[in-house]
């Protein structure tokens, strides 16, 4: 009797129990199927996502993001820039966004417009901008979905995409919710950066997803430079080009590109390299 008692709970499981996990795994497949088409079908008139990804925070990830998305948009492109940085989502900041989505009668985000740029982010749904977003790994990966569903881009020829920095769960759970055309890394001219940046680039290799090109920005005589091109040659990619390290990024009041040439004539080359590196990619060899 005892036997039975124990083996109920340690035992091989009775054939119901057994089918009733398999039912919900089942489900679960179904649903995670379901929503990569939503996702999908949300997106499908988005030309090219490129995913803007660095191995730690504060090497200006947003700052290569919001400026290579106006810079596009400024020649002529349909752009959108779509932060998913957790922890931190600066992009509504750093675009000066002042009004938030606009809500469809059937519950469709459409994001606003700035400086010819759609922005959606986490952002709009954090209460206190001072607050740290903490949220658990299912958390995050509901969010994403739930973003990544509702919002109603339309026809864009990108949709730059801000993602978290770090190889956590964090990145890898929208890595996986997004089919994306490939990711542009940007790293600074230090030794650290660089380490950091490589083991983001072997984290992409394995999910096997282009890496387009490595972005060194702070360049310049403070922080060196080099270290960017260094790593694109070790893991044998494109260098997209660097940024200096200017004074002319003080002007927060827009994005650096329209207020400087300088700034807009090196964004111009990543533009054309990442473009470059996007055709090279989407042609079958």
């Amino acid at each position: 009797m005892t036997q039975s008692h124990h083996g109920h709970e340690h035992g091989p499981q009775d054939p119901d129990q057994q089918k009733a996990q398999a039912r919900g795994r089942i489900e679960q497949m179904k649903r995670q199927f379901e929503q990569k088409k939503a996702i999908a079908d949300t997106l499908s008139e988005i030309k090219y996502k490129i995913g803007v990804y660095s191995g730690k925070g504060g090497v200006g990830k947003t700052t290569v993001a919001v400026n290579l998305a106006t810079a596009l948009a400024q020649d002529g492109a349909r752009v959108g820039i779509l932060d998913v940085d957790i922890d931190c989502p600066n992009v509504i900041r750093a675009m000066k966004i002042v009004d938030p989505p606009t809500m469809t009668e059937d519950k469709r985000l459409i994001p606003p417009q700035r400086f010819g740029v759609g922005v959606m982010s986490m952002g709009f749904f954090q209460q206190d901008e001072e607050e740290a977003i903490i949220w658990r790994g299912p958390m995050i990966h509901n969010a994403i979905n739930q973003l990544l569903q509702t919002t109603m881009w339309g026809p864009l020829d990108y949709l730059i995409i801000d993602l978290p920095p770090g190889t956590s769960d964090a990145p890898l759970s929208i890595m996986q919710a997004l089919t994306l055309d490939g990711f542009v890394v940007v790293t600074t001219p230090q030794e650290l950066a660089k380490i950091d940046a490589m083991r983001s680039i072997n984290m992409i290799k394995k999910l096997q997803v282009d890496v387009l090109g490595v972005v060194e920005n702070l360049s310049g005589p403070i922080f060196g430079s080099g270290a960017g091109e260094d790593l694109a040659n070790q893991m044998e990619l494109n260098f997209l080009g660097r940024v200096e390290l200017r004074p002319d990024y003080r002007d927060t009041s827009r994005p650096t590109v329209l207020s400087s040439p300088d700034v807009l004539s090196e964004y111009r080359h990543i533009a054309a390299e990442t473009q470059k590196a996007l055709d090279a990619v989407s042609t079958p060899a």
